[in-house]
């Protein structure tokens, strides 16, 4: 399906964080954009979930757009929304964007290429400046057999890392590693290598600003959580481990689903629901933090108990009766400035197969202050439906921290009002703001409504999102919204 999409500047005058009417909105700027909906074969986990970047040092974005079965693009607009410049990105048969990311200098899109004789990863760079693409660079090979293989890039954009599986039969049991710099120039191949692990689960690769790599991932029959350190400078393994899962008065419980996050200096947070084996019941939450800084230990933070009274609220809060916690998966590990931290969860489910819409309910927010310690919990309850050929693109929602305070933008029905949600979360407190109408009424049909790919910050009063304003219109927008 093609959308003409329009662009439009919006400036909306806000009243208030608490306050609930409508916002008066101010057209600025229109233009012309093709967008293609994503097909996936994997609904719940996308591999491109950020399509609308800030560049750094100035006010402009750059946007990753879709514009035919053979084509991405990806656009630079400054300010007032006016189109600097066009790189068209051609995909081929076998082809499909695998990441989209940007540093100081250029963006970089790249493409993972599968068919009978080869399977590889390459990126296309374009300069930010001038538009000008340069010739795509082969990062890494691998067997079509072979499990797709993977990119991790530094928060700075200055590090990519491209990797592939090395296994025996299913089993992960090495992982082969290739680190390029900003010019994508090589600068180290590495092995991970995994033979004395036995069983593990879940593996990510991540790099650091300064081109150090880590492994996180989940082992000995899904009860702890492990990392391993790999710096440049030495070919030292820096092994780490530590329980989450056992059993803990007479039940065994183990890790159902974990979210590892690294911050720009190193320090990375891994959270953890576990449950319990036999009953599926949800069990707790657990948070580590390994801080190489600190000599590199891990340091557990108290566990948050998954409790009757805490169904009880979510509960409450949902006005729902559901008898266990079921269907909530870890999205979110989000800092402030002032280092408090926040986990963040969400309830995500279909209703019966890939034929049938998809949900997304909840937001299970818990608080840690700048030791880790948890100072508090909240429910934010909605009501999320999309189409089955949406899946979970235009639902759920998109966050950000803006000093002590979090800012989260949902796509809701809230009294007979279809609209992109604004609410305000106090890192310290959990005290949540009422859900603030940003005034664009979205369209509250089974088609295409609102993309939550292209949602993005340029500031703390300026959010990028496409949405589409009523039934009657074909066309989507790229909303610039400005708060006061």
């Amino acid at each position: 399906m093609n959308f003409t999409v329009k662009i439009w500047g919006v400036a909306l005058s806000l009243a208030g964080a608490l306050c609930t009417g409508p916002v008066s909105a101010q057209r600025v700027k229109t233009a012309a954009f093709s967008y293609v909906p994503e097909q996936t074969d994997d609904r719940y986990n996308q591999r491109v979930p950020r399509k609308t970047l800030p560049v750094a040092g100035t006010t402009d974005f750059v946007v990753l757009g879709h514009r035919s079965a053979t084509e991405y693009s990806v656009e630079r607009y400054d300010a007032e929304l006016k189109k600097v410049w066009t790189a068209a990105v051609p995909v081929a048969a076998g082809e499909s964007i695998e990441t989209f990311a940007a540093n100081t200098e250029q963006a970089m899109v790249v493409i993972h290429h599968k068919d009978a004789a080869a399977q590889y990863l390459s990126v296309v760079p374009i300069n930010l400046k001038s538009g000008q693409k340069a010739n795509p660079k082969k990062l890494i090979d691998a067997s079509p057999r072979d499990r797709r293989p993977g990119v991790a890039i530094s928060p700075d954009g200055k590090r990519i890392l491209a990797f592939r599986y090395l296994t025996r039969e299913v089993q992960i049991k090495a992982i082969s590693a290739t680190l390029y710099d900003q010019q994508l120039t090589k600068l180290k191949d590495r092995i991970y290598d995994f033979h004395d692990l036995g069983d593990l689960f879940s593996p990510a690769v991540h790099v650091a600003n300064d081109g150090t790599q880590y492994v996180t991932l989940v082992s000995d029959k899904m009860k702890k959580l492990s990392l391993r350190r790999y710096r440049l400078d030495t070919n030292d393994v820096q092994v780490l481990s530590v329980a989450v899962g056992g059993t803990f008065g007479g039940k065994a419980v183990n890790v159902f689903d974990t979210k590892f996050t690294m911050q720009p200096n190193g320090v990375i947070f891994g959270a953890a629901i576990c449950t319990e084996r036999e009953t599926g019941q949800y069990y707790s939450l657990k948070l580590v933090k390994f801080d190489p800084t600190q000599g590199g230990d891990l340091k557990f933070a108290p566990e948050f108990r998954f409790t009757p009274e805490y169904l009880a609220e979510v509960n409450k809060a949902g006005q729902t009766s559901s008898k266990r916690l079921e269907d909530v998966y870890l999205s979110d590990v989000v800092f402030t400035p002032d280092s408090a931290l926040v986990v963040v969860a969400e309830k995500k489910y279909e209703e019966g197969g890939d034929d049938s819409p998809t949900h997304a309910r909840e937001l299970h927010l818990f608080g840690y202050n700048q030791f880790q310690t948890p100072t508090w919990h909240t429910i934010i309850a909605k009501n999320q439906v999309a189409s089955p050929a949406e899946g979970f693109a235009g639902i759920g929602y998109r966050v950000a921290a803006f000093g002590n305070e979090l800012q989260i933008v949902t796509q809701e029905k809230l009294k007979n009002k279809s609209d992109l949600y604004l609410r305000r979360v106090n890192a310290r407190t959990g005290v949540v703001s009422e859900p603030k109408k940003l005034g664009l009424n979205v369209a509250s049909d089974q088609n295409l409504a609102y993309v939550k790919d292209f949602t993005t910050w340029l500031d703390a009063k300026t959010i990028i999102g496409v949405s589409r304003p009523n039934k009657k219109s074909a066309a989507l927008m790229l909303n610039k919204i400005v708060s006061k």
